[in-house]
């Protein structure tokens, strides 16, 4: 498990990160929701050891991170300005993490360049930025280590290589210890793959939340009720976080389990009633807005 303790960064006079408490638990895909300047890539690079914490710790399983080589062989860290040395190879650099990680697997590695059509002996300088993205995800991998820090990995990759490594991901941990950790700007991006989000905002985390456990308690549904009375009852009774309405067509954000609510709107004999998915994205406005915040200006 990966825990931070009022983990703190200022750079001069800007306060990147402050006081964040955040555990990040095994076996789960974690998705790091934040603007860009949020402290997203700060965060990320004390989780990785790169830079000191002002205050605070960052541990995996109890132990600090910063100047600790055993822990730090248990991640495998993809920066958002991917950079490579100069004048390689991806067969260079797949030599060169196999003398880091002792478990890389170098059939693997061949095999996903093959399959994502990356010719292994060219320059990596004449790859474009998805190709390098792409690079990243396969020697990260194949480094087969328990956690993998992606910031902002999916920015650049086109859809359908998107859903190959989301696919990727999934194999991984099915197969073995491995918790991803994507850190994005994009809350839609991330909608179809993270068990659990954090949402970060100034330096802070406004939230982080299980997003099966958040459909649980908010739930979304459309109905039309047989007169103003009826309206006015179910209202009072369920905890409508969000109304719209078109004519007399209702579309609720409520507050609940699924079958008090279901049970209180039958029993008014709406004329129609149906239950909608919630959009992580939607899941995050109600939340958010309890805290007072607008998470349509701090997500786009």
């Amino acid at each position: 498990m990966i825990q931070a303790t009022n983990l703190t960064k200022s750079f001069g006079d800007i306060l990147a990160i402050s006081g964040i408490d955040l555990k990040i638990e095994d076996g789960q895909v974690f998705g790091l929701i934040g603007t860009n300047g949020a402290g997203k890539s700060t965060f990320l690079r004390m989780a990785a050891g790169i830079l000191r914490p002002d205050r605070g710790t960052i541990s995996i399983d109890k132990r600090p991170v910063f100047e600790n080589p055993e822990v730090k062989k248990e991640f495998f860290y993809i920066s958002d300005d991917v950079a490579f040395f100069a004048n390689t190879t991806p067969v260079d650099m797949a030599v060169f993490f196999g003398k880091i990680y002792e478990s890389f697997d170098m059939g693997r590695f061949n095999d996903l360049m093959d399959k994502f059509g990356l010719e292994k002996k060219r320059k990596i300088n004449t790859f474009s930025k998805g190709m390098k993205k792409q690079l990243s995800v396969i020697l990260g991998l194949c480094a087969k280590t328990r956690y993998l820090y992606c910031d902002e990995t999916f920015d650049g990759l086109d859809p359908v290589m998107r859903q190959a490594v989301k696919s990727l991901f999934a194999g991984d941990m099915e197969n073995r210890d491995f918790t991803p950790i994507i850190a994005s700007h994009n809350l839609r991006e991330l909608e179809d793959i993270c068990d659990t989000v954090g949402l970060l905002h100034k330096g802070g985390i406004i939230l982080s939340k299980n997003i099966e456990d958040a459909r649980a308690d908010v739930h979304k549904v459309q109905c039309v009720f047989r007169d103003d009375e009826s309206r006015n009852r179910t209202f009072e009774e369920l905890k409508v976080i969000a109304s719209e309405n078109r004519g007399k067509l209702y579309v609720l954000t409520i507050r609940g389990s699924e079958d008090d609510i279901e049970r209180t709107l039958r029993a008014e004999s709406p004329i129609f009633m149906e239950m909608l998915p919630l959009s992580l994205e939607e899941i995050f406005i109600s939340e958010t807005g309890v805290e007072g915040y607008d998470i349509k200006k701090i997500i786009c």
